[in-house]
């Protein structure tokens, strides 16, 4: 039995990139991002914190009035927050966070292994930003303010209402600056668009940060302010990784070379 497994584990081993303790070195990396995540959620849950967070999304409103674009509820209004539109919307907000991004960093780790790293610092930075974000200024969404005309397209799409206790047991309902959505969809869309080779390809992922904002207003989950931070939030995060690569070479973004594919070559030792 022991030589069975060691035999798995010398072929999966082979057919990675850099070998299996590099990626569970990976998984934990994002373990501890997801877990940083939870201990902030707790904090803002406190009564205090919904108090300040309802207020702050209160003040984002009126800064967009202000500004006069806030649009919303009327995008809300015009594509129909519960009509096939938002419904799509809506599966799509919900499966796109974790199945696309998740995805989308397992094949660049797999077929474009050298620029993965940068792409990973890009969220180890963005998500470091986001956690200040969401304690310095936590935020209720729009689907939390009817008055204003916002409906919550994923409840009605899912019959689960925002204020079970599974929902809130899971996510954040206050971490609403910046938007990471948008944030994700940028740090994994631009770096794809330069990877890929297909012309299609390239234009999918390159108008993929535009159709994740559009999912995000439709569904009433953040303001367009929010979106806006969270591009800033990925440009921070590329300049940083960009700093960090200037450090230490592996870390740098090297454009359309993919990886090793299985056993046609070995795999790379280094650690990173």
């Amino acid at each position: 039995m022991a030589s069975v497994v060691r035999s798995l584990y010398a072929r999966v081993d082979r057919r990675l990139p850099r070998g299996v303790p590099d990626v569970v070195l990976q998984i934990v990396l994002f373990e501890v991002g997801y877990m940083m995540y939870r201990v902030v959620r707790g904090w803002v849950d406190q009564p205090d914190g919904a108090a300040v967070a309802f207020q702050n999304g209160r003040n984002i409103i009126d800064l967009e009035r202000s500004l006069h674009f806030f649009i919303e509820p009327r995008v809300q209004s015009f594509f129909g927050a519960t009509s096939f539109v938002g419904d799509a919307a809506s599966w799509v907000y919900l499966n796109a966070q974790v199945t696309i991004t998740l995805g989308a960093l397992a094949y660049i780790y797999l077929r474009h292994n050298r620029s993965f790293y940068f792409v990973r610092n890009m969220f180890m930075v963005s998500w470091t930003i986001a956690l200040i974000g969401y304690i310095v200024y936590p935020s209720a969404p729009p689907r939390f303010f009817p008055e204003w005309g916002f409906v919550d397209s994923v409840a009605n799409f899912t019959g689960v209402q925002p204020t079970s206790a599974g929902v809130n047991s899971l996510f954040n309902p206050y971490a609403a600056v910046p938007s990471m959505h948008v944030a994700f969809a940028l740090m994994i869309g631009v770096p794809l668009a330069l990877l890929v080779r297909h012309r299609a390809t390239r234009w999918f992922w390159t108008l993929y940060p535009a159709f994740v904002t559009f999912v995000i207003v439709i569904t009433g989950n953040h303001f367009l302010t929010d979106a806006v931070l969270g591009a800033i939030t990925a440009g921070a995060a590329w300049a940083a990784a960009t700093q960090m690569a200037r450090a230490r070479e592996q870390w740098a973004f090297e454009g359309a070379q993919p990886a090793p594919r299985g056993l046609e070559a070995e795999p790379v030792r280094v650690t990173a």
